[in-house]
């Protein structure tokens, strides 16, 4: 089967479609013939994401949008069970809705680091509870989003790295769980990639961080990787080509965390 139809009746939902690794996702996935549902809550985004998509149509894919909160239970729910309705099974749930806020761990607050814990994990857990009825008629699969922060112990961002921490333990829970059932569950974990949401934190560290403790954690060169470094990798482990593998955390970082 060539790349360019991989996806051809495939039916997927991606989170965090809006920008960054979630867009070059959807783009992907549109690119090798798959129906996509695009979630976000950052509306003018999803747009971007769909004109973009129509751009890509022509492979027979396309895709359309729900714009909604990860942690919202009732609008996860109605618009899985929608998308499954009108297109009659789903296939895979492509997780990568996220927040990241850096700074001083004496200094963030309570509420900070339960809001980034509720929409990565949290996020992630519902959208997940909420797909797997329809992964196991379907015999489909999961694709999280971890980090090389859950393992690489990134500084001034404990809440952050928590959070995905927790995102690889529900990973390798749900694939033991569910593996009887033939349902895979992998994630990703990608390094250091050229996101809005890295780029915004590179220029809001906080006050008198010590960037030496990043030196380990970075390339020589200081290169990032794209979006599209990750959404080739997802692309694979949420198709056939990746259907042996399950349980893993497939970290992506150009071999800086080596």
């Amino acid at each position: 089967m060539s790349r360019a139809s991989r996806y051809q009746g495939k039916n997927i939902i991606v989170t965090g479609a809006a920008s960054g690794i979630g867009r070059a996702v959807v783009l992907r996935l549109v690119e090798e013939g798959a129906m996509v549902l695009a979630v976000d809550l950052n509306s003018e985004g999803l747009q971007g994401t769909l004109a973009s998509a129509e751009v890509l149509a022509g492979s027979g894919g396309r895709a359309t949008s729900a714009c909604l909160s990860v942690t919202d239970e009732s609008a996860v729910r109605e618009a899985i069970g929608s998308f499954v309705k009108s297109t009659g099974h789903l296939d895979a749930l492509i997780n990568m809705a996220g927040i990241l806020a850096s700074a001083h761990t004496a200094e963030t607050s309570f509420e900070t680091f339960m809001r980034i814990v509720q929409i990565n994990l949290g996020g992630t857990f519902l959208c997940c509870r909420e797909a797997l009825p329809y992964l196991v008629e379907s015999k489909g699969n999961i694709v999280n989003a971890a980090s090389t922060s859950a393992f690489f112990g990134h500084p001034y961002m404990a809440a952050y790295s928590a959070s995905k921490g927790g995102v690889a333990a529900l990973t390798q829970a749900l694939s033991r769980e569910y593996m009887a059932s033939g349902v895979r569950v992998n994630a990703v974990a990608p390094g250091g990639i050229a996101t809005p949401m890295v780029a915004a934190q590179a220029d809001n560290f906080p006050a008198e961080a010590d960037m030496s403790l990043f030196m380990h954690l970075s390339r020589p060169d200081r290169q990032l990787g794209e979006p599209e470094d990750v959404a080739g990798v997802i692309a694979m482990l949420a198709c056939d080509d990746g259907a042996f593998v399950n349980g893993a955390i497939l970290r992506i970082d150009g071999g800086t965390h080596g």
